[in-house]
């Protein structure tokens, strides 16, 4: 038996092959099939590689979707975190620490925070919007109970999350939701216009993602989210943006808002966190900005166990560390415009476009088969996603190189050019 089937307790077959049927089969009487079965069972990982049960190995270039940002077993990363749970573990909120209390300085730090803004940290991204729809309600009250998304929404699968998700799917098993939400068309300015027009005053807030990632990789068009501030600005409404996907460098800026063509200098009164934030561990974040943040949850108001331990906020300042160290923005900036250019260069009739902004792409297909696609890629040793039916998403680790994710070009060069042909064109 291998060291790493001795240390994940993995049985084997007569002839010492690992039994990946095994694994599977007690996958399906042990977790709840929630996710359907596993794709692969995964034993380890380095940078931006995996290897499976079966000693497989796969470039992975969803990383986690969008939350291994340093890759896989960073030394940085890992020896952060073994030394802040060999020096403090968890603690209460109760207390205090010094990676906490880090952690919320430099988050303000990295978004230009005004004075009095505020953090408040969390497990996950759900726990974070969770959170934001708790400080909308406490900053509309009974007077202002309208609060507005977008279509294609996803904001995570908690009750409150979940009500600002657009897809009926997700809802509605979980109906009656939480209410007031209203969705408006994705990037329409005549339909936000009229949002506002009609009730303005009765609007707690709007919550948008800057790129949509779940719904196909789409950012916001240019002069969408300055139009938003100023509305919600106007009518005394809250602009809350959720960077959980699209933040902490993932697009090539800290933020994906800080992007000029997409926030233009957009200061939102609330933005929130996850993923990438923690490289691997989990942790979250609510950031709210300016003068009456640290009111807008009052004492007693709201709470998390787990929220901003200390291992949690090692881990995220030793992912920011490296980020910066590394050159990592500039990097991703770089390879994302590389790779999105090699892609859309390769001219295949499978190909229509490559949408989104650094490490945060959609490639775009003209057919429905994303599903198809990604099945064989991942028999070729490339894990990527189909979010969409005509989209396949890529959110690979910063650490990536041009040589290694060049076996995704080869691969999509050589995808027939008839692939699904009977699919049809997507609707």
């Amino acid at each position: 038996m291998t060291p790493a089937a001795l240390t994940t307790g993995m049985t084997t077959t007569t002839a010492g092959d690992v039994d990946v049927a095994g694994w599977t089969d007690r996958y399906t009487h042990a977790v709840m099939d929630t996710f359907g079965p596993p794709q692969r069972v995964l034993v380890r990982g380095e940078g931006p590689y995996v290897w499976d049960a079966d000693g497989r190995r796969y470039l992975d270039l969803l990383g986690g979707i969008a939350v291994n940002s340093l890759g896989h077993a960073h030394p940085t990363l890992t020896a952060a975190i073994s030394a802040q749970l060999g020096t403090l573990g968890h603690v209460s909120n109760f207390f205090g620490t010094p990676t906490q209390i880090t952690l919320a300085e430099r988050l303000l730090g990295l978004l230009g925070a005004p004075a009095g803004s505020r953090v408040f940290l969390t497990n996950s991204g759900a726990e974070a919007n969770e959170a934001a729809f708790k400080l909308l309600r406490r900053h509309g009250g009974p007077e202002r109970p309208r609060v507005l998304a977008l279509e294609g929404a996803f904001h995570g699968r908690t009750m409150g999350a979940l009500a600002l998700t657009h897809k009926a799917a997700y809802r509605e098993p979980f109906e009656p939701l939480p209410g007031g939400v209203e969705f408006l068309p994705f990037g329409d300015l005549d339909a936000l216009e009229a949002a506002f027009a009609t009730g303005g005053a009765q609007v707690a807030g709007l919550v948008v993602e800057p790129v949509q990632g779940e719904a196909g990789v789409r950012p916001l068009p240019a002069g969408w989210l300055a139009a938003a501030r100023r509305l919600t600005a106007e009518h005394g409404a809250l602009l809350v943006l959720d960077e959980v996907q699209s933040g902490m460098g993932r697009t090539g800026r800290w933020f994906a808002h800080q992007h000029p063509h997409l926030g233009g200098g957009v200061v939102p009164d609330v933005v929130t966190l996850a993923k990438g934030l923690g490289g691997g561990f989990p942790v979250g974040a609510l950031v709210a900005l300016g003068e009456h943040a640290a009111t807008l949850l009052g004492r007693g108001q709201h709470g998390t166990t787990f929220g901003g331990n200390p291992v949690a906020a090692a881990a995220a300042l030793a992912v920011m560390g490296v980020v910066e160290r590394d050159g990592l923005l500039a990097h991703v900036t770089d390879l994302g415009a590389w790779l999105r250019a090699e892609v859309q260069g390769l001219g295949h009739p499978l190909v229509a476009g490559v949408r989104g902004e650094g490490l945060l792409l959609g490639v775009v297909l003209t057919r429905p088969v994303a599903a198809l696609v990604a099945a064989r890629a991942l028999e070729a040793g490339l894990i990527v996603n189909p979010c969409t039916p005509e989209v396949l998403r890529l959110a690979p680790p910063y650490v990536l190189t041009r040589d290694q994710a060049g076996d995704l070009l080869a691969f999509l060069a050589g995808l027939p050019a008839d692939l699904g042909a009977d699919v049809g064109d997507p609707a």
